[in-house]
């Protein structure tokens, strides 16, 4: 049985973690958060010593450590710009971490932590998961089989509402969370790059805080894509049946069953770090230098093959002073 550790334990991905370490059979023994709304523990692992300073928190883990009691593995689901904090402090505990994506927000962060899992020994593990869904690893066969100049054409579509919390939390600043391309869309580039090979061209046509979209090129596929958290971005037909997030991903024409399969990918993926079988560093560098070039280009505007449902974009954020 191995002995986890958990940092972040009060946000929305944190259960999804916790399910997964009871799942393969392991323990938790410590976890953070500066938020105590963590009740759900109580179902999985009552007697977690939990800390809201991060300071007790590290001198806690310092101590298991200084007793042989260390932990394996240290899960951080911490907001995107703590990321590379978090894992060093695991990894100098004497822990493998487990990373929520994005591992980290800019390709430069990458170069640092491999320094640290030199300096260590110890290994950094990235949560990977849509590489893990039935339909996806499926797909990656269907493409992998085809002949070898076959260019496949794909409308991704990804809109997920938000209400004004999202604005006023830490996922609304881009310098927090890289912003809506980085934050809800890192796991769909790293799926696109997976397989369809190497990126080749990116163009954004928009850019905002609640809507990005644009073109890609990869080795076998022409992509257009949208992200949204907007409510009035959603198809029609989603709205009349009162759903608030609509996903989408159509090949040639043809779309990818993708509505389940959802809830056990974090279990699948913990069961392959736990057995060294689980995506590192190198298998996150390319979705991170995606997202930090949709990032940093200017947005081209709607002309050009864009996507479908794009809408030019005039909606100001909700908490601007302009």
């Amino acid at each position: 049985m191995k002995k986890f550790a958990l940092i972040g334990a009060s946000g929305y991905i944190a259960p999804r973690h916790v399910q997964a370490i009871q799942a393969t059979g392991n323990a938790l023994v410590a976890a953070i958060d500066p938020h105590d709304n963590v009740g759900y523990l109580d179902a999985y692992y009552p007697d977690t010593a939990f800390f809201t300073e991060f300071e007790r928190f590290d001198r806690y883990m310092d101590k298991l450590r200084g007793q042989n009691a260390g932990v394996d593995y240290v899960s951080v689901c911490s907001p995107n710009y703590l990321h590379d904090a978090h894992i060093k402090s695991a990894l100098r505990w004497g822990a493998d971490a487990i990373c929520e994506k994005p591992l980290v927000l800019n390709p430069w962060n990458i170069d640092v932590l491999k320094k640290v899992e030199q300096e260590t020994g110890h290994r950094i593990w990235t949560i990977l998961q849509l590489r893990s869904h039935r339909s996806i690893i499926a797909l990656k066969n269907k493409v992998d089989a085809a002949p070898e100049d076959k260019i496949f054409d794909v409308d991704l579509s990804y809109i997920t509402s938000r209400g004004l919390w999202y604005y006023a939390s830490w996922k609304g600043k881009e310098e927090k969370s890289g912003g809506i391309a980085t934050n809800i869309g890192v796991h769909f580039f790293d799926m696109l790059s997976w397989i369809f090979g190497d990126l080749k061209q990116n163009i954004v046509h928009v850019h905002t805080h609640d809507q990005a979209s644009g073109f890609q090129e990869y080795e076998k596929a022409r992509v257009r894509w949208l992200l949204s958290i907007h409510e009035e971005d959603l198809p029609k037909e989603i709205l009349a049946n009162g759903q608030r997030t609509y996903r989408s991903i159509s090949i040639e024409g043809e779309e990818l069953e993708f509505s389940t399969g959802f809830d056990d990918l974090h279990t699948r993926v913990y069961e392959g770090i736990i057995t060294k079988k689980g995506y590192g560093i190198e298998d996150a560098k390319k979705a991170i230098e995606i997202v930090h070039a949709v990032r940093s280009q200017k947005p081209a505007g709607l002309k050009g093959d864009y996507h479908p449902l794009v809408k030019n974009p005039h909606r100001p954020h909700p908490f601007s002073k302009k």
